[in-house]
């Protein structure tokens, strides 16, 4: 069997935790931000973990 190859656009969005948890960017913050409340851009920061069925197909694509 030839190895499996990591999903290309799944490497650039998806990272896996020391616990194994699959993580994203939140969406809402790469542009437009100039009229956005600084409290929402603020809540925007930082990596959330994906949702269940999600984190499932993540996970295939990431080799994992």
């Amino acid at each position: 069997m030839p190895k499996m190859k990591t999903h290309s656009g799944a490497k650039k969005r998806f990272r896996v935790t020391g616990t194994g948890k699959i993580m994203h960017r939140q969406a809402g913050k790469m542009h437009l931000n100039e009229h956005k409340p600084t409290r929402r851009t603020r809540r925007l920061d930082g990596d959330k973990p994906l949702e269940p069925g999600d984190a499932r197909k993540a996970r295939r694509l990431l080799g994992k």
